[in-house]
């Protein structure tokens, strides 16, 4: 008999997988898939469940752990079970960072919404994508394997703030160092 996935088993199994120091090694578990549950995560960074926000903090710091993004789908994975969400935009939002250094010494450090931090870099690289019509941007970092923070608006006018023109790939570009990598914001010629 299959058990449907449900918030209650995945939370139970999260907390017995989760003990340990760390994140848990939701990239070498392989369990079977179980169908998707009715949660998702809005481009604002709520979670909800069963189309209600998911209101206790710890609960979405937990199920964060256990993200995955294989591909384009993103899935809660414990040990035992492996089931579809839905993920808006990115799953997490990048609410603050903190500068240290100048210039190609200069470190970006954000947090997230779940309590994450990562140091943007080589392993952590910031991108930019524009929208097409508006030309709107939407900046991003990696926080750890597939999956990326949307970095809130506040952030990114403070990021504005503190950028820089260097010389990428033989054009200049407005960008951002952090970790010893310059990232690429907008070219220096589309900037009034």
């Amino acid at each position: 008999m299959i058990v449907k996935p449900s918030a209650e088993s995945l939370t139970t199994a999260a907390r017995a997988a989760t003990k340990g120091k760390g994140l848990p090694p939701v990239h070498l578990w392989n369990p079977p898939f179980c169908g998707d549950l009715d949660m998702r995560i809005a481009r604002d960074g709520t979670w909800f469940y069963l189309g209600t926000p998911i209101g206790r903090p710890e609960l979405v710091r937990l199920f964060s752990t256990i993200l995955r993004r294989d591909g384009d789908d993103y899935f809660l994975v414990t040990p035992v079970e492996k089931v579809g969400i839905t993920v808006d935009d990115a799953p997490f939002v990048a609410v603050d960072f903190e500068t240290s250094g100048t210039g190609p010494d200069q470190t970006l450090t954000f947090t997230t919404n779940v309590g994450d931090t990562v140091t943007a870099g080589q392993d952590a690289p910031i991108r930019v994508v524009r929208d097409a019509e508006t030309g709107e941007p939407s900046p991003y970092v990696l926080v750890r394997t597939n999956l990326e923070a949307l970095i809130d608006r506040k952030s990114f006018y403070r990021l504005v703030e503190i950028g820089s023109h260097h010389d990428h790939d033989g054009t200049s570009w407005f960008g951002l160092w952090s970790g010893g990598v310059f990232f690429p914001i907008i070219p220096s010629a589309e900037l009034p």
